[in-house]
């Protein structure tokens, strides 16, 4: 039976280290997932991360701590009003890209906050990621990425992560169709049957996740709400049962 993911929002961060109109090879991957997702009628958002004014730190609002702009607090709106968020890097030296870790920081800004239960604001929010690279390192970073999210409270589907690497060194990276003069097609990468599976599964997992935390509401509050915590409603160790 087909299922209705039209009540779901999706936000892709793209976290290339290129401002826009620049080409992004991290969004022609983001694209094959987002693709589905919009065959599915899930409404679909792209932020390039790079594009906005974001200064580093780990508050709410970097200009009370004396930054003259921070476009953060009008993006976390998105992110609040997403049932799933993705998040797409390249690979430096190995690692997620600076701008993907800007973000990851960014979020964790937010994760003290509440939801109406009482829980952390990202509870009932399912969240993945796709990496791109010429290099080694997309289970690695991935790795990094998806322990970040389920930190804060975000909800890690079974292999919620995809990516491509090309071949070791100097080459062609993920979408391209020109390299020292020669003409590439179908654009390198595209016929990826690993990635390409890979990036159909983590999207169409997201959306199952997505949809069975929204349609019971989330997580209950019985045994993980921060406010019940703090009002004193805790677990009593001695006598399994809430006092």
């Amino acid at each position: 039976m087909k299922n209705d993911f039209s009540d779901l929002k999706a936000v892709y961060f793209n976290c290339t280290l290129k401002k826009s109109p620049t080409q992004s090879h991290t969004r022609k991957l983001i694209d094959v997932s987002a693709n589905i997702m919009k065959a599915e009628g899930v409404s679909v958002e792209f932020i390039r991360f790079a594009d906005y004014e974001i200064p580093v730190g780990v508050q709410p609002d970097m200009t009370k701590e004396g930054e003259a702009k921070d476009d953060w607090p009008e993006l976390y709106k998105k992110i609040e009003a997403a049932d799933i968020l993705i998040i797409g890097t390249p690979i430096w030296l190995g690692e997620r890209s600076s701008v993907a870790s800007k973000l990851i920081e960014r979020l964790y800004a937010m994760s003290g906050y509440q939801n109406d239960k009482g829980q952390y604001v990202y509870y009932g929010k399912a969240g993945g990621c796709l990496v791109t690279g010429n290099e080694d390192g997309v289970k690695h970073c991935a790795m990094g990425i998806l322990y970040a999210l389920q930190h804060l409270g975000y909800s890690i589907p079974p292999q919620a992560d995809a990516g491509w690497i090309g071949e070791v060194g100097p080459g062609p990276s993920y979408g391209d169709t020109e390299w020292n003069e020669k003409k590439i097609n179908p654009p390198v990468g595209y016929d990826s049957d690993f990635t390409n599976r890979n990036a159909t599964f983590m999207t169409y997992n997201l959306l199952h996740l997505a949809k069975m935390l929204k349609d019971q509401g989330g997580y209950p509050a019985y045994g993980n709400s921060r406010k019940d915590w703090d009002d004193g409603t805790r677990w009593n160790f001695e006598n399994p049962e809430y006092r």
